[in-house]
This record gives C-alpha cells, structure tokens and sequence, in this order.
C-alpha cells in the first residue's frame, strides 16, 4: 500500500481550491480521504484510487476551503487511508502549504520576483501593495524562502500574493 502526494508541494501557495493529486493504491475497496487543517477547523473528503485489490492508480480531488474558518495562513494537508480493522489512518502523507487567502484577503494568484540588488521586503511591499509595513504578506507567503526577513539575497526567488 503506498500513497504519493504530487500535488500540492511544501509550501506551496494555495487558493480556496486546494488541488490534491498523486497516485495510490493498495487500500482496502480503494478508498481514501484526505483532511486540510489548521489544529482549529478541518475539511475533509474521500476519494478512490487503484483497483481495490492492490493495484494503484492516479487521483485528483479539489478540496473546497472557502467555508473553513481558518485562523492561520499555514495549513496542512493530509491524505491516508482508513484500516477496515481499527479504523486507523494509514499511510498518511502530510503537506504543508500557504492558504493565500489568509496571507491577502481577495488572493487570487501571485507574481514571482527575483530579488535585485538593494531590495528589501519593505521597498517591495511598498511597490506591490503601496506601504512597506505590509511587508508581512511577503514574509509569510514564502516560508521556504524568507527565513529572516532582513536577509533576502539577490537571486531569491519572491512570491507576491495578488487580488
């Protein structure tokens, strides 16, 4: 039995649509579900993938969170599948991504900016959103990235949330 999460990456930036696919297989009627959570609020779904009988097979399922009341901009996405015996979750593959729409009200896709010499995460909040103390968007919609927000380098690759 296996489970391989392609879709979405590690940190990667997501709308209230979230995406989730990969391949799987093994699982007991070819069942599965998947969870996107916050610790506070969830929202979940099942899907099948494979033959039931330990072939395995593509999925893509859309996990709609628009009506979740997510308190953080940092949300996981978990998908397993269920042991008819004890009912465990089993397998499960975990992701980490940016909820845009926590990070910018309206998100709706984001620019990529290669960070020149000289820039700051104030000067680009400034020039993408009008005012350098919204530099915290920037900050949280690349977690891989901005590690320290006083040290971005030239060559940084800079994901801007937009409406």
């Amino acid at each position: 039995m296996s489970i391989h999460v392609q879709q979405p990456r590690t940190n990667d930036l997501v709308g209230n649509r979230i995406l989730i696919g990969g391949t799987a297989g093994g699982a007991f009627e070819a069942a599965f579900g998947f969870r996107v959570h916050d610790g506070h609020d969830e929202v979940t779904g099942f899907f099948t993938a494979g033959d039931g009988a330990g072939g395995h097979g593509q999925f893509q399922v859309t996990a709609n969170v628009s009506g979740a009341a997510f308190t953080l901009d940092r949300v996981t996405v978990e998908v397993f599948h269920t042991s008819p015996e004890d009912g465990a979750e089993l397998d499960k593959q975990v992701v980490q991504v940016v909820l845009g729409p926590r990070v910018l009200p309206g998100y709706r896709a984001y620019l990529e900016h290669v960070v020149a010499p000289g820039d700051t995460l104030w000067a680009l909040s400034t020039r993408y959103y009008g005012a350098g103390n919204l530099f915290h968007r920037l900050v949280a919609a690349n977690p891989g990235t901005v590690t320290d927000p006083n040290a971005i380098k030239p060559g940084d690759l800079i994901r801007v949330p937009r409406t």
